[in-house]
């Protein structure tokens, strides 16, 4: 939902799609252009997450998911844990080498909006973000 409201706060169309797979999912009225950019950002923030919160042992198979079959999912507790973390990742701040300041991680996926915004209006080609830290 977070990836969203940032998406509305830079006027785009939040059923807009890119990826191939999400194309569907305006029939579906899903969130496209959120899942477009989640994308993006998964290996950069999701990822990262769940390996930090495995190493240092903070999630735990049995305290934090539940299985059935049709897979392995968070419980409620675990589903806390990992926001409370996603939310302090988004407050994280990084150097940005274009900028030449320091940015957040939401504010890195508000710049991402920007930038294919420029793309659509013909202002400048898109060219996808690359971790440079």
């Amino acid at each position: 939902m977070e990836l969203k409201l940032i998406i509305e706060n830079v006027e785009s169309d939040v059923f807009l799609a890119f990826n191939r797979t999400n194309m569907e999912s305006k029939r579906d009225r899903r969130f496209s252009l959120s899942l477009d950019i989640a994308e993006i950002f998964k290996p950069l923030i999701v990822d990262r997450i769940i390996f930090r919160l495995f190493n240092r042992r903070q999630l735990d198979e049995s305290k934090h998911f539940e299985t059935n079959v049709d897979g392995c999912y968070l419980n409620e507790k675990g589903r806390k844990l990992f926001i409370a973390e996603f939310d302090e990742q988004l407050k994280q701040t990084i150097s940005h080498r274009r900028l030449k300041r320091h940015v957040s991680y939401q504010r890195l996926i508000r710049l991402e909006c920007y930038k294919l915004i420029k793309h659509l209006v013909d202002m400048e080609p898109y060219q996808a973000l690359r971790p440079w830290w």
